[in-house]
């Protein structure tokens, strides 16, 4: 059996375990699902992951696995992605926590109502905005001092991260007050061999 995706393109979360997969040379059948259009919310969604979210895998053996950070880990196991050096391993995993409650709550969600739900600035909470920023400038703090998240190496942590930072612009975020967030976004960008998502003009 083949391992199944199941995700949308437009979705950062979607794009980090298919990037891993493409990465690792790792088989995989893609199935496009649009979490805007009630896909993640019929019966037959549902009865694989209740949560009605993607993206979602179904692994060559029939099982079953959500959380992009946690497919993420599973494909990569063995891998150099995954630092073999029990602290680096656990920064990069700090990382990862991180991304997911101080990081993708902000920037990802304004990029989904401002770019995809089409919302006025003024109908989206100004929180979002600030605490996006701060994101941003955390990154920016430590990607000063290292070209990766972890020491001097691609690994998860920096393709979790990359997955809405490469389009905070859709968010309404300048990448151009953060240049070395920027310039680090175009040597992961060139490491997974994606196309480059950020503004032409900046």
């Amino acid at each position: 059996m083949t391992l199944k995706l199941y995700g949308s393109s437009n979705s950062g979360n979607c794009l980090k375990p298919k990037w891993i997969l493409d990465r690792l040379g790792i088989g995989y059948e893609w199935i496009e699902t649009d979490s805007f259009d009630g896909s993640t919310r019929t019966p037959e969604f549902l009865a694989l992951n209740p949560a009605g979210q993607v993206p979602v895998a179904i692994l060559a053996d029939g099982r079953l696995l959500a959380q992009s950070n946690a497919m993420m880990v599973h494909f990569a196991e063995g891998s150099d992605l995954i630092p073999s050096d029990a602290y680096d391993r656990a920064k990069m995993f700090e990382w990862l926590f991180w991304e997911q409650y101080s990081h993708e709550p902000q920037i990802a969600v304004r990029i989904a109502r401002k770019h995809f739900l089409g919302k006025r600035d003024d109908e989206l909470d100004p929180s979002l905005l600030t605490k996006g920023n701060a994101a941003l400038a955390r990154m920016e703090l430590q990607l000063k001092q290292t070209p990766f998240f972890v020491s001097d190496r691609l690994s998860l942590a920096d393709v979790a991260l990359v997955a809405y930072t490469r389009r905070a612009h859709l968010g309404g975020f300048d990448l151009r007050d953060y240049p070395a967030v920027r310039g680090w976004v175009v040597r992961v960008e060139e490491l997974l061999g994606i196309e480059s998502a950020l503004p032409a003009n900046g």
